[in-house]
């Protein structure tokens, strides 16, 4: 069985374990929410909380009060505005892609990419050219010369002497076929099931790829050595370079090596004198490696420090001279369940060529569940049209079919002869689209892309999954709508109710101790320490000093508690007191207050000085009463029983 076809019974023998009625938690009026659709939205947003009795009744609290405010946005239409429409669109957009793939072959492979990541295997290679642009006859002879090839190898000729007759592999010459070791993801996809295939000793019959033709020997096999976190300092050379050149740029990278063997800073000397423009402005450092992704010498120097910051001497590929410092060595873990291992060889696996394999599984199970339908056409008249339109002749169509001839259908769309014409006049002047390719492969081609089109498109219909992502999107922006029109300007913009709020509730109000102060952050280090100078000579010019820094100082003042002022540590408050700066670790900016006079005592707070916390307790106070409304108009019934076979630890 190949492993296509087990990924692909793998994938259909997937059952699904969902109830066929899920079972209901709640209603509000006459809709149902889940004990699936709760408990979703309860272990995405209580990622903290071990699941309790009480946790899942104060998070079912918060949740009804949700979807009454959703549902009453639904009825006032808000999911008809404009900016609604187009958000919704736009995160459809932006997170579909994500979705068009199917998880369990994804996962068949993610699982195979991992175990083949425990070996590395030394290969040799025969590499017989004929291109995207080779001629039916030169392809041919091309596959004479890989069978010719083969049938030495499998005769008992020595591998070295055959790559060198037959390969047309331009580094043949210097490396004789021999590779050195690969590991998964080092070759594509088709050729590295070849290697991970074929016993050590033997040989692989030829490979037939979009550029020519391959065939391997699996020399040996180890323990795979993991990967390699490094730096280099790289002096190149252009490939035509004269030997006097070479030994100038050798010369060079000796008086490099010799000034890190004195202590010289690696990372200084990269950024002044290295030739990699993808590392010299960060130290040198490289994204990890493993085996099989740069050339023998270079991995073979990296892989052979021993202890983290040794320094080779510098080392000489077809590229120049290279100084490699190791940052750490990172082995291939054992368990499988390492999340961060499963979730880093998940990505290589959907950025490889691997993706075409769950894809074709995924296109197989888009035409069963769209109910795709072949229809019944005339195949003379059709390919006389399809001939026609790729030649781009100007001909009456054949008899038998016109512009709204079926040709098969996908879900509830009926695809067209128009249609047909319109992709075949799309790629007519796309040679990889078209260039070799019978008729029929072209309408299979068309069939393909319209079903992927047809499956992106009526997503939510066929994935659960991504139905309620959307769905999520969709209402926690009516939420925000509808509390944006219904509490917080409301709220904001009653400056009656604000006052009367605060009349009513005054002791909820008071300032604890607290300081007249000029908070400022500065953008780096030096500006800070600029600024305290300038605070120290007369703080009353904050203002200016701000405005002239061009960015590089935000500033406020007014009164604060002192719990609000940033300190490094515990601070004796006075006045006239410049705190130390505190760094803030997201940008490096740092954060130091000016104090301009100390309220030592507990007091209560004006109405302008309180009004931010009267107008939170206000916008609670109106949603309080608005949801005593919405449950009465959508009733909350909650299901006791149900509610009871929550599971808990």
């Amino acid at each position: 069985m190949t492993f296509l076809r087990k990924i692909i019974v793998a994938t259909l023998c997937t059952t699904s374990v969902a109830a066929a009625h899920a079972q209901t938690l709640f209603t509000y009026g006459t809709r149902t929410v889940s004990k699936e659709e709760f408990l979703k939205a309860y272990n995405k947003n209580n990622t903290e909380t071990t699941p309790t009795e009480q946790s899942y009744r104060d998070y079912l609290d918060l949740y009804t009060r949700f979807k009454v405010k959703v549902q009453a946005a639904m009825e006032a239409r808000l999911d008809t505005l404009p900016n609604q429409k187009s958000e919704l669109a736009a995160f459809r957009n932006q997170v579909v892609e994500s979705f068009m793939n199917d998880e369990a072959s994804i996962g068949v492979l993610v699982e195979e990419a991992m175990e083949r990541s425990k070996k590395d295997i030394h290969v040799a290679h025969i590499f017989i050219a004929a291109g995207p642009s080779a001629t039916a006859e030169q392809v041919k002879q091309a596959q004479a010369k890989a069978n010719e090839a083969y049938a030495r190898l499998q005769s008992g000729d020595d591998f070295t002497q055959t790559a060198l007759a037959y390969s047309e592999d331009p580094a043949v010459k210097t490396n004789k076929g021999d590779l050195g070791y690969i590991t998964v993801f080092s070759l594509p996809y088709a050729m590295e099931n070849l290697v991970y295939g074929t016993p050590v000793g033997k040989y692989t019959s030829p490979l037939r790829s979009k550029n020519g033709y391959h065939l391997f020997k699996v020399i040996a096999e180890r323990k795979a050595i993991g990967k390699m976190r490094a730096a280099q300092i790289l002096l190149a050379f252009t490939p035509d370079a004269t030997d006097a050149q070479k030994q100038a740029v050798a010369k060079r990278a000796d008086s490099i090596y010799n000034a890190l063997q004195k202590g010289g800073d690696f990372k200084q000397l990269a950024a002044t004198f290295s030739d990699d423009n993808l590392t010299f402005q960060t130290g040198g450092e490289m994204m990890a490696f493993g085996v099989g992704r740069y050339t023998t010498a270079f991995e073979s120097a990296a892989f052979g420090l021993g202890k983290d910051d040794e320094i080779t001497r510098p080392v000489l590929t077809e590229f120049g001279y290279h100084i490699i410092k190791r940052l750490q060595h990172v082995p291939i873990p054992e368990d499988k369940a390492n999340k961060q291992w499963l979730e880093e060889t998940k990505q290589q696996v959907l950025q490889s060529d691997r993706l075409e394999v769950a894809k074709k599984v995924l296109y197989k199970k888009i035409l069963q569940t769209t109910g795709f339908k072949k229809l019944p056409v005339n195949q003379t008249s059709l390919s006389t049209f399809t001939n026609n339109t790729i030649q781009n002749k100007k001909a009456p169509l054949p008899a038998g079919i016109t512009a709204s001839t079926p040709l098969f259908t996908i879900g509830k769309q009926t695809f067209r002869v128009k249609e047909w014409q319109a992709y075949l006049e799309t790629i007519r002047d796309i040679e990889d689209l078209r260039a070799g390719k019978t008729n029929t492969q072209l309408l299979d081609q068309f069939i393909e892309q319209s079903a992927f089109d047809y499956y992106r498109e009526h997503l939510e219909t066929y994935n659960k999954d991504f139905a309620y992502q959307l769905n999520e999107f969709k209402e926690g922006n009516l939420l925000f709508e509808i509390m944006q029109r219904n509490i917080w300007d409301k709220a904001a913009a009653d400056t009656i109710g604000l006052k009367k709020h605060y009349d009513a509730h005054k002791n909820n109000y008071w300032w604890e101790a607290s300081a007249g102060a000029i908070i400022l952050t500065a953008a780096t280090e030096a500006a800070a320490g600029e600024a305290r100078k300038k605070l120290e000579d007369d703080y009353r010019t904050w203002k200016k000093l701000m405005e002239s820094s061009d960015g590089a100082i935000q500033a406020d003042s007014g009164r604060f508690e002192l719990g609000q002022i940033p300190v490094v540590e515990r601070t004796n408050f006075q006045p006239k007191l410049i705190t130390a700066p505190v760094k803030n670790e997201t940008d490096n900016s740092r954060t130091f207050a000016y104090i301009i006079k100390i309220y030592s005592d507990r007091e209560p707070r004006s109405f302008t000085d309180a009004r931010g916390f009267v107008i939170n307790d206000y916008q609670a106070a109106l949603e309080d009463q608005w949801i005593t409304q919405l449950k009465k108009k959508y009733p909350v019934k909650v299901n006791e029983t149900v509610l009871k076979t929550l599971p808990v630890k």
